[in-house]
């Protein structure tokens, strides 16, 4: 396990006139905007002083010269220690969400990176658990910092890590796993919005599970009351259930996924539904809808990110439109749809503007009646659109 941040040795100086989006608060600095680093040789992640042109000190961050984005921000101004500013975020972290999360949940993000001042850093908080992503090589040197600091915050009963992707191996780091501090565990029993769900950490995605979209579920339950609901792309049946304690009248979930699946069946006898309240189909979510003669009253369509990279945008762009056609067209009259897209590198007016085109090809004609996103729990600074990356649409049927 890394050890503690030193203080800042190196400085960076920015390019004149490149300083705006910093003073904007924005917290990625990309390796073009960036003069000179002093000195010139420094590892990846080694924290540094940002500067602009004629010296005057913007903040502090970490640096790694061989990405694309050389800087990432921890502070403005003067800076603290960086055990007291690890301490004074995961502090601020813990205050917003008692101050937005329900009391029959115990499931949320603690930590969003750059969104809480962390960047590089994401913790999920499921009861007793947290799991750490740690995606760069400055936040891998502040692990030891982070775990501390959590278990003198918490005092939970584990501190995982499953830290993996393409972040990772752009920093020049491995996909790492391990237990930081407290019991080593595989799996546990969290509460969202009073359902029960089961987590599995040695095989689910990222952290276990997809927090972000805890208030679009409990949405889509309190318009599911009597309803047929087709839950495509229903990983572990999170809308399947919200739909359940909703009232819908049915229930169809979809996923290519046979292990999420089985973990969604669990789900349900986890909260005491009969087997039979959801109807789970193995199998491609945009060719069921294409093929199926059924019509639903609700229709929530979540896929995996379609643009991984901007040079994808294009063809996620055709995908969205052909998805939604689909689904649209799945549609009973009066119906509703629910319709996200998490790609970051594919833009919100982008996504809006796919389901405009999705909408004249099925003939449909829909009222947008509010736009979607995550939670307050995955808070964005306001500076750094990069960091938006869930958009979502509820339509109704006119």
């Amino acid at each position: 396990m890394a050890g503690a941040v030193s203080a800042p040795i190196a400085r960076a100086v920015l390019k004149r006139g490149r300083e705006g989006p910093v003073r904007g608060g924005n917290p990625w600095i990309f390796s073009q905007a960036i003069d000179r680093i002093e000195p010139p040789s420094i590892e990846a992640g080694a924290p540094v002083t940002v500067h602009d042109a004629s010296g005057v000190l913007l903040g502090m961050g970490y640096c790694n010269p061989a990405t694309t984005i050389a800087i990432r921000m921890l502070a403005w101004g003067e800076a603290p220690a960086i055990e007291e500013l690890v301490a004074r975020r995961l502090g601020g972290a813990l205050e917003l969400r008692r101050r937005f999360i329900r009391d029959d949940t115990n499931s949320y993000r603690l930590v969003n990176g750059d969104g809480d001042g962390l960047s590089g850093v994401v913790v999920d908080r499921f009861g007793e658990v947290l799991v750490v992503q740690i995606l760069t090589a400055g936040a891998d040197r502040m692990r030891a910092t982070i775990v501390a600091a959590l278990n003198d915050l918490l005092h939970p009963r584990s501190i995982i890590e499953r830290s993996h992707g393409a972040v990772r191996k752009q920093e020049g780091l491995d996909d790492y796993a391990a237990v930081l501090a407290g019991e080593p565990v595989t799996g546990t029993i969290a509460a969202e919005n009073g359902i029960k769900i089961k987590l599995d950490f040695d095989h689910g995605q990222k952290t276990g599970y997809f927090l972000d979209q805890r208030d679009n579920r409990a949405k889509a339950g309190g318009i599911a009351s009597g309803a047929r609901v087709l839950d495509a792309f229903c990983y572990q049946g999170g809308f399947s259930l919200a739909a359940i304690a909703g009232g819908a009248a049915r229930v169809v979930a979809v996923d290519t996924s046979a292990r999420a699946l089985e973990i969604a069946r669990q789900n349900l006898e986890l909260n005491e539904y009969p087997a039979g309240a959801v109807e789970f189909v193995h199998g491609e979510a945009g060719k069921f809808m294409a093929e199926t003669a059924e019509r639903f009253d609700l229709i929530v369509l979540d896929p995996p990110p379609l643009a991984r990279s901007r040079g994808d945008a294009e063809r996620a762009g055709r995908l969205y439109v052909e998805l939604n056609s689909v689904a649209m067209r799945a549609l009973a009259p009066g119906g509703r749809l629910m319709t996200f897209s998490c790609s970051t590198h594919f833009r919100a007016e982008d996504f809006v503007r796919a389901v405009r085109f999705s909408a004249s090809n099925a003939g449909r004609n829909l009222r947008l009646i509010a736009h979607l996103g995550p939670g307050p729990d995955h808070p964005v600074l306001l500076g750094h659109a990069e960091g938006e990356y869930l958009t979502g649409l509820l339509l109704s049927d006119l």
